[in-house]
């Protein structure tokens, strides 16, 4: 741990942490999602100013927001099916594949170096907000919700593509819902729903897959998850959730939409500067 850091460093840490927490649970209400997008950068600099080394430093960024986002997805999920919205049938779907996927993702985080998943965080950050800003509605695969094997496809790469970056995958079902003419509050609270084990299993496998790199943790890490983020960040985000998912009904959601494709399309452009210039 690095103790140069400066009082009014570790300040703005801690308020730029809270925030975070409290607009990711927003976010977790409003688009469905766990809120780890924003999360991540967030705790990339934190970690990065307690001196994390740069070889573990991503992966506890990602093991430690999908396990603050635990709590969040499931409020959001309560919420959302208080008011009637989620899609039967489609999260018992996905839940077995979803899990296989984060369970792939956890054995690549344990082996794979950091700039394998900071790539990855980029390139499905910007594929969601390239969905988001440009196509909106105009691309559909079809009017009604496919098979059951594509189903399974799906399920198994929403559970993969959001554990690799540290997310509970809600973003990602919830473009494919859209993709098949779901109605998009309907896509919202059911992407609330697989979030839930897909945010649970991803926890369990990034501790298990963090294991061997105890030696370059900050004390109070279980695996790849920080247990000091977790206690400082889930209440603040899960108290926020369930008012996300009421302004979710409220709001207009292209200009959730645009707002969130922006961030997600800024962090991207930071990780992919830090690629180069670390």
């Amino acid at each position: 741990m690095v103790l140069g850091v400066g009082l009014h460093e570790i300040l703005w840490l801690a308020i730029a942490t809270l925030v975070g927490g409290a607009v990711s649970g927003l976010l977790a209400g409003m688009l469905g999602v766990g809120g780890g997008s924003l999360l991540v950068p967030v705790l990339y600099e934190a970690f990065r100013l307690a001196g994390v080394p740069e070889d573990v430093r991503m992966q506890l960024c990602l093991g430690t927001s999908i396990a603050i986002v635990v709590p969040t997805t499931i409020r959001s999920f309560l919420t959302h099916r208080a008011k009637g919205f989620v899609i039967p049938g489609v999260i018992r779907q996905w839940i077995v594949p979803g899990v296989g996927g984060v369970a792939c993702s956890a054995a690549i985080a344990a082996f794979a170096p950091a700039a394998v998943l900071t790539v990855a965080f980029i390139v499905i950050a910007s594929l969601i907000a390239v969905k988001l800003l440009f196509v909106r509605d105009r691309w559909n695969l079809g009017s009604e919700l496919p098979g059951p094997l594509a189903m399974a496809l799906y399920g198994f790469g929403i559970g993969f593509g959001g554990s690799l970056m540290g997310v509970s995958g809600g973003g990602l079902s919830t473009i494919v819902l859209t993709l098949y003419r779901q109605p998009i509050h309907n896509a919202v609270a059911t992407s609330s729903g697989i979030a839930v084990p897909i945010c649970i299993a991803g926890a369990v496998g990034f501790m298990v897959a963090g294991l061997p790199h105890e030696a370059q943790l900050p004390p109070l890490s279980l695996g790849f998850v920080s247990l000091i983020g977790v206690a400082v960040v889930a209440p603040v985000a899960s108290f926020m959730a369930p008012h996300g998912a009421h302004l979710a009904h409220r709001l207009s959601r292209r200009t959730l939409e645009i707002a969130f494709g922006c961030f997600l399309q800024l962090v991207a452009l930071r990780f992919l500067v830090g690629l180069f210039y670390g």
